[in-house]
Order: C-alpha cells, then sequence, then structure tokens
C-alpha cells in the first residue's frame, strides 16, 4: 500500500488556492460583504505563508541532518 505524502500534499500551492476559493465561495453564499472578503483572504494568506514556511525548513532541516553537515 502507498504512503500520503502528506508533507507535500500541504505545501502544495494548488491545495491552498483550493482551499481559498472554497472559502470565498462560502463566504459569498453567505453573503459576507467585500470587507470581510479582504480579512478572510488575507488570514488565509497569512496562515499559508507560515505553514509553507515551517515545512520549508523542516525538510531543509532534515536534508542537513541526512547530509550530516548540521551546522
Amino acid at each position: 500500500m502507498n504512503q500520503v505524502n502528506w508533507k507535500q500534499k500541504l505545501t502544495s500551492r494548488k491545495l491552498w488556492a483550493a482551499v481559498v476559493g472554497v472559502v470565498v465561495g462560502l463566504a459569498a453564499a453567505f453573503g459576507i460583504e467585500e470587507n470581510e472578503y479582504a480579512q478572510i483572504v488575507g488570514v488565509v494568506g497569512s496562515v499559508v505563508s507560515v505553514v509553507s514556511y515551517i515545512f520549508g525548513e523542516a525538510s531543509v532541516d532534515a536534508a542537513r541532518e541526512k547530509n550530516g553537515s548540521n551546522p
């Protein structure tokens, strides 16, 4: 059985673009105002940036550890 590479899945820009699309779509369905759209997109964008940075740094640290060049 194949293992799911969650790190790769969670750092996918396509996934986060889809999440933003769903959030904005739901906001439109519930009649949220334009100003609130900007706030929602800003929050989701910030969270995506932080999660991507964390996974990116973890990947770099793992590669350093594997190569034995950890300072």
